[in-house]
């Protein structure tokens, strides 16, 4: 066992690791690229999955509101809805029957469901949704704390490259 304070040595390592010292510049570099490029990458399919959370969110929020609460609040004679083609874009439509909904399974899917069950699908989605989310902050937060880690060894070997060379060209010009 080595004493303490002193650096690990490379059989210490697990197998497939690096020790980043070791690597030269242009390696951790290149290693600094590549992740991040996958922080992007992760940084950008967390936005996409937060938003598909935020759909289905508005789904149960639509069915709470359209069919749901237009039950309790008296309007049963009242069939207009607006039906939502885009994000942005909707159309009247007339409901057929209010016990039942389309729900979007993907894919350009749809099942027929009551509006009980597609309200528990949709919540269903969205707690899916935050445990991968939450797992993929957890990937974020580790691939960043890698990214620090090459950055501060590029940042030394730099400076020690640096003051090697400074150091040598004093000693030959003298």
């Amino acid at each position: 066992m080595p004493p303490p304070n002193t650096p690990a040595s490379d059989s210490d390592t697990p197998p497939g690791a690096v020790n980043i010292n070791s690597l030269s510049a242009p390696q951790l570099r290149a290693l600094q690229t590549r992740l991040s490029s996958e922080l992007e990458h992760l940084t950008s399919s967390h936005a996409k999955l937060r938003a598909a959370q935020s759909r289905f969110r508005d789904c149960v929020r639509s069915i709470n509101e359209g069919v749901v609460g237009s039950e309790k609040k008296g309007t049963q004679g009242r069939d207009e809805i607006l039906v939502p083609l885009t994000t942005s874009l909707y159309v009247k439509g007339r409901l057929v029957d209010r016990e039942k909904v389309l729900v979007d399974v993907g894919t350009g899917y749809y099942v027929e469901k009551t509006a009980a069950k597609a309200i528990e699908f949709y919540e269903q989605k969205v707690k899916e949704l935050e445990v991968n989310l939450t797992e993929l902050e957890k990937l974020v937060q580790t691939k960043s704390g890698q990214q620090k880690l090459f950055e501060d060894a590029l940042r030394q070997k730099l400076m020690s490259e640096g003051a090697g060379s400074s150091s040598a060209a004093a000693a030959g010009g003298g």
